[in-house]
């Protein structure tokens, strides 16, 4: 609400944020990443967040429904993402006072046609076991990727599907996980020091793998402000160390012809897209 003169009144300020309900008959990943990424396009908007995974009765449908009802009815419409895939629960989800997103059930008939098939309406497929030897495989790139996590383990590393390199802090142990977990790609990742900043080489258990090496950078003021918070008050945190071992690193990855991207405003999965297209994994 406005007043006369065009700005909000402190009623509005105050009012409830529209509460976003992903939902699903699995594990409501996909219609978290689906809904959010949507929600992305609506940046500054107030909203409370709920998962609810495992609909898998038309009983516990029901139970959902009713709380989406009372939201409605108390407060703003809440948004609700549904990727359930029952033919019968996504029609009792689809009858709440909510505003409905069907993520799935939109698209399954068109698919349908261009494939000449018939959906197998079976739930949890994406995040399941599923096809086994994708799930074994990614199992196994997570297990190297523990073992191989800050140069732990030099073991094995011809094995490698891609060699992560950067100053402490720059991200490289979430983009290994994040690979092995989404992609099963088999990540070490190895942290740069003094001494190879002074030689402007690779370390030296990396140089017969230079072709799966890949860099990451970051801005001195995050990379800071991220050091601050694991060592507060110490040259390691400091804006001077930090801006002295990003400038090192990038000449290094420059030198050797290292590809590299700076991650301070990216996010795990952008910079992961980002090393799976330019390393053609």
């Amino acid at each position: 609400m406005t007043t006369a003169h065009g700005g909000k009144t402190a009623g509005a300020e105050h009012a409830p944020a529209p509460v976003v309900f992903f939902l699903s008959d699995s594990t409501g990943i996909t219609a978290e990443t689906l809904g959010n990424t949507l929600l992305t396009q609506f940046p500054g908007q107030r909203l409370e967040r709920r998962t609810i995974p495992f609909i898998t009765t038309e009983e516990q449908a029901r139970e959902v429904v009713a709380v989406i009802d009372r939201l409605a009815a108390a407060g703003p419409r809440p948004i609700v993402f549904s990727t359930a895939v029952s033919q019968d629960v996504r029609a009792i989800l689809s009858r709440s006072s909510g505003h409905f997103v069907d993520l799935f059930g939109a698209h399954i008939a068109q698919l349908e046609h261009a494939l000449h098939a018939t959906a197998s309406g079976e739930p949890g497929k994406a995040h399941g076991v599923g096809d086994a030897i994708r799930y074994q495989s990614r199992m196994t790139a997570v297990e190297y990727a523990i073992e191989h996590d800050d140069g732990q383990s030099i073991r094995a590393l011809g094995r490698a599907d891609l060699i992560l390199i950067a100053p402490s802090r720059c991200g490289k142990t979430p983009t290994a996980m994040y690979l092995a977990l989404q992609h099963g790609i088999l990540a070490a990742n190895f942290p740069l020091i003094e001494e190879d900043f002074a030689r402007r080489e690779l370390p030296e258990p990396l140089r017969p793998f230079i072709h799966k090496c890949f860099g990451l950078i970051s801005q001195p003021v995050r990379l800071s402000q991220v050091r601050q918070e694991r060592r507060p008050g110490t040259t390691y945190a400091s804006m001077a160390q930090c801006s002295y071992e990003l400038r090192n690193a990038e000449e290094m990855y420059r030198f050797n012809r290292v590809p590299y991207v700076n991650s301070a405003s990216m996010s795990v999965e952008e910079i992961s897209a980002t090393i799976l297209q330019r390393m053609q994994l």
